[in-house]
């Protein structure tokens, strides 16, 4: 496994799990790739540790006694962007899409494999980094997009509409970004996929569509009838 030491910098992930021998291994294995950890058994405990602690990203299981992954994630994102990646059982699909809807960035399904789990991680974190769109390097962009009254900054990773702060994740930031660059043309969800969450291949479409319905309920004036999102 290829070291992220530099990558991590000592970042600090809180992972949200009742099943302690899966905290620990997954501690060990983010530890000895460079990341702090902080492991939590339950929910509530979860909530009330977070404002403390301020983790860089949170790994949050779905099934948890108490207060569930649904509800953490919902609590969570009253008051913080931190990424949030669910971990889930295969045949939760309700419990996926509820868990996208109330916050999460993205999803990992039990039992997975640690490279998967880590490329998902090192995706959320290298947020608010932005792909360049199809055609353009990196070095075509400026740091400013406006498309209509929305204006984002890629190097404060803001976004404001009609001059009002959009108050969005690092995901929903460049999902949105992506689409506010390529604004009139059709962008598939496969392509979406690959851009903003960095599957190369497969990956669920579902994250596209809650992240848009997410989206319109933010900047549209009319959700119903979307002209940016």
């Amino acid at each position: 496994m290829r070291n992220m030491q530099d990558e991590s910098n000592q970042r600090l992930i809180m992972i949200v799990d009742d099943d302690q021998a899966l905290g620990e291994m997954l501690s060990i294995v983010l530890e000895s790739e460079g990341f702090k950890t902080v492991t939590c058994l339950d929910g509530w405990r979860a909530v009330e540790m977070f404002p403390t602690l301020q983790p860089d990203l949170m790994l949050l299981d779905v099934m948890l006694p108490g207060l569930d992954g649904v509800q953490v994630a919902q609590r969570i994102r009253q008051n913080s962007n931190t990424p949030i990646i669910m971990l889930t059982a295969k045949s939760d699909t309700t419990d996926v899409v509820k868990g996208l809807e109330a916050g999460a960035d993205d999803y990992v399904s039990k039992p997975f494999e640690v490279v998967e789990l880590m490329a998902r991680i090192r995706a959320r974190l290298r947020m608010p980094k932005v792909n360049a769109p199809a055609g353009k390097d990196e070095g075509d962009l400026t740091e400013r997009l406006q498309c209509g009254t929305l204006v984002m900054d890629r190097a404060e990773h803001t976004a404001t509409k009609d001059g009002v702060d959009l108050q969005l994740t690092p995901t929903e930031f460049e999902l949105l970004y992506v689409l506010a660059a390529h604004a009139g043309e059709a962008l598939s969800r496969a392509n979406l996929l690959k851009r903003v969450w960095g599957y190369e291949s497969g990956g669920d479409t579902r994250l596209v569509n809650v992240h848009v319905q997410r989206l319109r309920m933010k900047v549209e004036t009319d959700p119903e009838n979307p002209r940016i999102v």
